[in-house]
């Protein structure tokens, strides 16, 4: 009899792991939709640039709501039940956003879907951590990091660029019902054995609308800021203001404010590991978050992929990204530290951005793949061992609160990565331009046998016709294309060396953050004793 309980229970907390991890799937796919599809979406809705820019800031900005709003509901709801129903609204939202090519329409699913999807990170990674023994982390974390960080940045952009050259934008949507159905599936059947007594959490909601106000302000100026010009237009300087004085505005209700009404339980940081985690998330957000967007853009911009291809570019790192992260699971489980690993990932993040700015615009699949493997390891060595540093030791509602800082921070890490590399490759291929632009003047030699050549070849092959305008145009094209071939190089690099000044850094920041935490600790200490 107790042998088929401890059967039933296994197959139960199996069904969960399974379910957590493909209701993060669902997550990823919508997260990632605007990716490649952003031009096919913009002419199906007959949307201008401007109109189309609040779905792709709405869906960031209300997931980041999200992530709070679970840090300061902790404990207040069932984290199954609740993840069941977020699930269930992401399933609903995805299908209808698949039948509308309403421009509102499409927002309001969209901010829908960035907050369920917010949502579901936290409860479903919450739920595991609380779910399974410590013991049993390391390979329950893998198999639901190859949902929420393998699929969104290997395997989900070649499924988008299939479904795209194959089929349209909108079955993009419609993949995510089956799988958020076999989702709740495996949720029926993972959630049979009891939960928590949920309890009751007073919010400060003052703090909260501050903080939408503040969350919203500052997304959109990362992800509009380089389209207007940064603080060259008002109304990103009065965003930024109004976002930086509300975010200030929420802290002081957080910290002077009614202290039995708190935005979040803030005594996480208490945890030294979870306090280095939390920082370290935001380098990890900038790391995958940065990468993943640079190199399909380097493939479509410069190398003219197409999405397939350029998603096909991705795909061989999910197979060393998995690889690495159930064999660091591995060892850990065999009683390594996970901090053991964190430098392999670091040197081999940049080692592979190093490699990657190689590239040229000749550059093929075969000539990138080495660098896009050594990139996947890294990555997988880095994920998980951060994860279990962080969230070691949090017990309680400190899980559920230490989870959304953490996805909070990664998330955050990444907005900020995409937002500078973009304006890098932008202002860095200018500056190409310009400076290879002055060696081309129609006077030089080399120039005039260059365009003379050219205008020969396009004789040959019968454009006599315009052939010397057309031997100018096309030394101006491979001027630009040159040029942003520099800008993406240089961009590669620039992560390379962010890692070399972000790691230091982190070193130095979990030494002073023991002796902090060491210090307060004694001094609460002494408080009790008299």
């Amino acid at each position: 009899m107790k042998d088929a309980a401890d059967r039933s229970e296994y197959i139960a907390r199996v069904c969960l792991l399974l379910g957590a991890s493909l209701a993060a799937l669902t997550e990823a796919i919508a997260g990632t939709v605007l990716s490649f599809a952003r031009l096919d979406m913009m002419g199906d809705i007959a949307a201008t640039s401007d109109e189309f820019a609040r779905i792709d800031y709405g869906y960031t900005a209300a997931k980041l709501l999200a992530f709070v709003v679970a840090a300061g509901l902790a404990g207040s709801f069932p984290l199954g039940l609740s993840l069941a129903a977020v699930t269930i609204i992401m399933t609903v939202t995805s299908g209808l956003a698949a039948l509308t090519d309403d421009l509102n329409t499409l927002f309001a699913l969209r901010l829908l879907q960035g907050f369920v999807g917010g949502m579901i990170l936290v409860n479903a990674q919450s739920l595991l951590l609380k779910s399974f023994g410590w013991p049993s982390q390391p390979l329950v974390q893998s198999v639901f990091a190859v949902a929420a960080v393998v699929a969104p940045a290997t395997l989900v952009p070649y499924a988008h660029g299939w479904l795209l050259d194959s089929h349209s934008w909108t079955w993009i949507f419609l993949a995510i019902v089956p799988i958020g159905l076999a989702a709740l599936a495996f949720l029926k059947f993972g959630l049979s054995f009891k939960e928590e007594i949920p309890q009751s959490v007073r919010m400060n909601w003052p703090s909260l609308a501050l903080f939408m106000i503040a969350v919203t302000s500052l997304t959109y100026v990362l992800n509009q800021g380089n389209r207007w010009d940064w603080f060259e237009e008002p109304s990103i300087v009065a965003l930024a203001l109004v976002g930086i004085l509300a975010l200030a505005g929420s802290l002081a209700c957080q910290f002077l404010g009614n202290q039995d009404r708190r935005l979040m339980d803030v005594s996480v940081f208490m945890n030294g590991g979870f306090s280095f985690g939390f920082l370290a998330s935001f380098a990890a957000g900038f790391a995958l978050l940065g990468s993943s967007y640079l190199i399909p853009s380097f493939a479509i911009s410069v190398l003219r992929m197409t999405p397939t291809q350029a998603g096909a570019l991705l795909l061989p790192s999910t197979a060393a990204f998995i690889t690495t992260l159930f064999f660091t699971a591995f060892i850990i489980r065999r009683g390594a530290s996970p901090a053991h690993t964190i430098p392999l990932g670091i040197l081999g993040l940049m080692l592979s951005m190093w490699m990657l700015s190689g590239s040229t615009s000749e550059s093929g699949i075969p000539d990138m793949a080495a660098g896009v493997l050594v990139r996947g390891c890294a990555l997988g060595f880095l994920f998980l061992s951060i994860t279990l540093i962080t969230m070691s030791g949090l017990q309680g509602s400190s899980v559920v609160v230490g989870v959304a800082l953490f996805n909070l921070g990664r998330q955050t890490g990444g907005l900020i990565g995409i937002s500078f590399l973009q304006t890098f490759v932008e202002n860095q291929s200018a500056l190409n331009r310009a400076v290879l632009a002055a060696y081309i003047t129609p006077g030089r030699p080399d120039v005039i046998d260059r365009l003379l050549s050219v205008a020969h070849y396009l004789s040959a092959h019968g454009l006599a016709a315009g052939a010397n305008k057309a031997s100018a145009l096309l030394i101006g094209k491979a001027v630009a294309v040159q040029s942003m071939t520099i800008a993406f190089n240089s961009a590669f690099f620039s992560v390379a060396l962010f890692f070399l000044l972000a790691a230091p850094i982190l070193i130095v920041s979990k030494v002073m953050v023991g002796k902090l935490i060491a210090r307060r600790l004694r001094t609460l200490a002494r408080v009790a004793g008299t």
